[in-house]
């Protein structure tokens, strides 16, 4: 059994729902009756057939505000959530807007681009990038976080949501500790992992202490979690935007792009492109009702 779950918040529709149905039905699909989680927001559309084909042929559905999220019934309510920081759980890309204290920001944002869509390698794209920040101050730091860094709307309902029904939840950056540890804070992550940046006489070293969490460290953080917790991967949701999230958002049980690069586009099993992360929760079949508002 598999579940499509339609979301356009405040937009969607019986008609929506409807063609949903019809395109299953067209495509063979062996298809049972709507049910809203929330009127007008979200709605699940159980039915049994091929998972491949009705995620092709939900994702013709052209709509404006239309997310969907086609995914196995059983193991709907995820456990564990592993969640990128930069562009997924906040709002910027905190190396790019640490760069602008320097007037350097056009020349690292165009390499964190290149190394998002995964048309570089993301250790060489780092160490480029950390060591143009070399010789600026540590305070700098503090002062980039409070001015620049915004938690993502939906942020903490996601990850109070969640540990409220009983997942835990990970934190894993390829920024640095000095931004994921008071965000991961104040979203409620029970577990931060991300890079260090070396300090020396209260200034920026221009390079970052080992091991690199690139993405293979947030690969294997998924998988030592699951592990460690005793979950299966199918319990397990993985979500980012960049190039490095790929490998763990294709081994987790839902792996979600969230407003993603292309490359992400097209590897993830589901797309949220229109709505915030409260998002993730319709999907995993959470009503409003039942939200832990942040």
């Amino acid at each position: 059994m598999f579940v499509a779950t339609l979301i356009a918040a405040g937009k969607l529709t019986g008609e929506v729902v409807r063609e949903a149905i019809d395109r299953l039905d067209a495509t063979e699909h062996d298809v049972g009756a709507p049910h809203w989680l929330d009127e007008g927001d979200a709605a699940d559309i159980v039915f049994q057939g091929s998972l491949v084909s009705a995620r092709s042929e939900l994702m013709k559905m052209d709509h404006g505000a239309l997310d969907v999220v086609v995914q196995p019934l059983g193991d709907r309510t995820k456990k564990l959530i592993v969640a990128d920081m930069d562009s997924t759980m906040i709002t910027v890309e905190c190396i790019d807007e640490l760069a602008d204290y320097a007037g350097l920001k056009d020349e690292v944002a165009a390499i964190t681009a290149k190394a998002m869509r995964g048309e570089v390698d993301f250790r060489g794209a780092l160490a480029e990038r950390v060591a143009l920040l070399g010789g600026m101050a540590e305070t700098v730091l503090t002062e980039c976080r409070l001015e620049r860094v915004r938690l993502t709307r939906g942020a903490r309902t996601l990850v109070q949501t969640m540990k409220a029904h009983g997942a835990y939840s990970v934190l894993v950056s390829g920024g640095f500790t000095t931004f994921a540890g008071p965000v991961g804070e104040a979203i409620g992550f029970d577990k931060v992992v991300a890079n260090e940046l070396e300090i020396a006489g209260g200034k920026l070293t221009g390079t970052v202490r080992e091991p690199i969490v690139d993405s293979h460290a947030k690969l294997e953080t998924l998988k030592a979690e699951a592990a460690k917790h005793g979950l299966p991967l199918a319990e397990t949701l993985a979500v980012g935007d960049g190039a490095n999230d790929i490998p763990m958002i294709t081994a987790a049980g839902l792996g979600i792009g969230y407003h993603p690069h292309a490359a992400v586009g097209e590897a993830a099993a589901a797309v949220i492109r229109h709505h915030d992360l409260t998002a993730l929760l319709w999907a995993q079949g959470y009503p409003r009702r039942s939200w832990v508002l942040g």
